[in-house]
């Protein structure tokens, strides 16, 4: 099975850049429970910035325009404040916050970031999807600006005021156009984002089932071979209950140790879904299958160390095809994505759990090295399903390293 290098905690699907996938917490964007929480932080790091903003704009148009006074501050306030419910009611932030600059305008107080509370307010309604309240906003601002600008700034403050020049206008709608631009940029990105994470959440889903699927139609030959051995023996002992009862008694002893290994792996298997089919009629191989798999490596150019499997003693058959997939799969990843010739197979059997290592000395070789892949799915499905565990990364060596922890007998009923 093809795999690919991955560190060793995000998964076997390697690094997701943020522009392909989106910046973290970007999905939960409209979420419930992210509205419920008001944006704090953001909201009153740009109150702060609006209002030395203003006090600064202010100062450098003494004359031009009315100086900040407690209702201009306050409108000021008033726009900065309604941004904490964005996320929650974008659609009414949107028109609260160009209504605040449209009055704060029309007062003749200074240019200056207040349009930023516009921007981010129309923003939010747009990336949530509410475009057209988004537009009617920025519209209303710039058709209300138009409107001061040329015939109500007789009637408005300051004093003494001229008709704003066409240019001004058209720097006014540039910079509209460009809020609402960005805006529709994000949402689409964003939209792409979510489809993107719809399909690999849904590809990983069937890859998982896929994986299931095979595991139960491998343990299926084992659980059939367990219950021929039961009725085979179940058959002698009634043959020779009165002839020969003590080979009788052996034919009951071979019935009891075959079916709890059954019980054992039916329990395994048991939240495993299995679809129809016609199941493989050679046996399940195991761990006495090394010595061809190691065979195979050299085929393919790699050459394969092997430690401690002597020293393994007989495997339920689960287990035993679990650690065989495990090695196998880990070697051929080394085959397609190490520049190595070279790996090492340690198997180590304790008291209650077989530990198998596979090491390769790197480095990663290919474009696609760390990249999406199915491999190490797999071998977590079946380590999963036995009870144990998977861990797959970096070495810091440079190598690369696979360890499986499996519990090396079937649990028994207490």
């Amino acid at each position: 099975m093809e795999e690919q290098r991955t560190p060793r905690f995000p998964g076997w699907g390697g690094p997701h850049l943020w522009w392909r996938h989106g910046p973290p917490g970007w999905s939960r964007w409209g979420d419930p429970e992210r509205a419920a929480r008001l944006p704090w932080r953001s909201t009153l790091a740009l109150t702060v910035f609006v209002l030395i903003g203003s006090n600064v704009a202010a100062h450098s148009q003494t004359g031009d325009r009315v100086q900040l006074d407690l209702f201009g501050r306050a409108l000021l306030l008033a726009a900065c404040g309604l941004l904490l419910w964005r996320q929650r009611w974008p659609v009414p932030v949107a028109f609260g916050t160009a209504g605040a600059a449209l009055v704060y305008l029309g007062a003749g107080y200074p240019y200056g970031p207040v349009f930023l509370t516009v921007a981010l307010g129309c923003f939010s309604a747009v990336v949530s999807g509410h475009r057209r309240a988004a537009w009617t906003a920025v519209g209303m601002l710039w058709a209300g600006h138009v409107l001061v600008g040329h015939w109500l700034y007789r009637w408005l403050p300051p004093a003494g005021d001229r008709s704003a020049s066409w240019g001004q206008e058209i720097v006014t709608a540039t910079w509209i156009v460009a809020i609402v631009a960005l805006s529709e940029l994000v949402r689409v990105r964003r939209e792409q984002w979510a489809r993107d994470r719809a399909e690999r959440a849904q590809a990983a889903r069937r890859r998982a089932d896929e994986e299931r699927l095979r595991i139960a139609r491998e343990l299926h030959d084992v659980l059939a071979h367990s219950i021929s051995v039961i009725n085979v023996q179940a058959g002698v002992g009634l043959a020779l209950l009165d002839s020969d009862p003590e080979q009788a008694r052996t034919a009951l002893t071979t019935i009891k140790a075959a079916s709890k290994e059954a019980l054992g792996e039916v329990r395994q298997v048991l939240d495993t879904l299995r679809a129809p089919g016609e199941a493989p009629r050679a046996p399940a191989p195991g761990l006495d299958r090394l010595p061809e798999l190691v065979e195979q490596a050299a085929g393919a150019g790699l050459t394969v160390e092997v430690e401690g499997a002597d020293a393994v003693p007989k495997l339920p058959p689960g287990i035993d095809l679990a650690a065989f997939r495990i090695v196998q799969e880990a070697l051929t990843n080394v085959v397609r994505h190490s520049g190595s010739r070279r790996a090492r197979v340690r198997l180590d059997h304790g008291e209650s759990a077989l530990r198998l290592r596979i090491d390769d000395d790197g480095p990663s070789t290919g474009a696609d090295a760390g990249g999406s892949g199915n491999g190490l799915a797999g071998m977590r499905e079946r380590a999963a399903a036995l009870g144990g565990t998977i861990e797959a990364g970096p070495r810091g060596d440079g190598g690369f390293r696979v360890l499986a922890v499996l519990p090396s007998k079937v649990e028994e009923d207490r």
